[in-house]
């Protein structure tokens, strides 16, 4: 998890309200006490995507991508750095060696490729706010953007609240298309950005 919010914070830094520098003086265990946290309960909870099972890879090192699901962050009790989450990929399509046995995956290949949270919305109890969603650019227009929203909506809707709502800096087109794309819808609320008062935010919204 930690490679992946600073791949974030470096790629996308008006998205998000840390800076790189922030988020890499922390240290691992809160990264791990974090995603401890959120990986139970109905008030947030955080959704990641692996491109490749976790334990298979091609016999020559490389791995292999598969089509990565969002899966909600596991409990990083085993794992240092809480860079652990659920297998996305189904074991009967994971590459095999010759004899038929799993492939296994070096360590040095295991690397998260998106992101997206999910958390209250304080006021309006029936609206999951989505934040720092992030897919890492060779995955872009694959689909997994829609994988990690679907994990957030199925979560809101587990929890009882059967809408979204996120917010995108106005000028961010390509976001603000992609989100629409997905349902979202332009509700006409702007608010300040949190952390550059220069900047204006849109707010989009959906059912869950």
């Amino acid at each position: 998890m930690r490679a992946l919010r600073l791949e974030m914070l470096a790629d996308s830094p008006l998205a998000f309200l840390e800076t790189v520098a922030e988020a890499a003086a922390r240290p691992h265990a809160d990264y791990a006490a974090r995603v401890a946290y959120c990986s139970t309960g109905p008030e947030v909870a955080q959704f990641v995507a692996d491109p490749v099972p976790t334990t298979y890879a091609l016999d020559s090192g490389t791995p292999t991508p598969t089509n990565p699901a969002a899966d909600r962050v596991a409990n990083p009790a085993a794992d240092r750095a809480a860079d652990r989450v659920a297998n996305p990929a189904d074991d009967r399509s994971a590459p095999r060696t010759a004899n038929g046995l799993p492939r296994r995956v070096p360590e040095r290949h295991r690397r998260l490729v998106g992101h997206a949270g999910g958390t209250v919305l304080p006021g309006e109890p029936a609206v999951t706010v989505v934040f720092a969603v992030y897919v890492t650019p060779a995955w872009r227009g694959s689909g997994l953007l829609a994988h990690l929203i679907d994990g957030v909506a199925t979560w809101s809707q587990a929890c009882g609240r059967p809408e979204l709502m996120l917010e995108v800096v106005v000028g961010n087109d390509r976001a603000v298309r992609a989100y629409q794309r997905l349902g979202f819808v332009d509700t006409g609320v702007r608010v300040p950005h949190p952390r550059i008062p220069e900047l204006t935010e849109m707010q989009l919204r959906r059912s869950a």
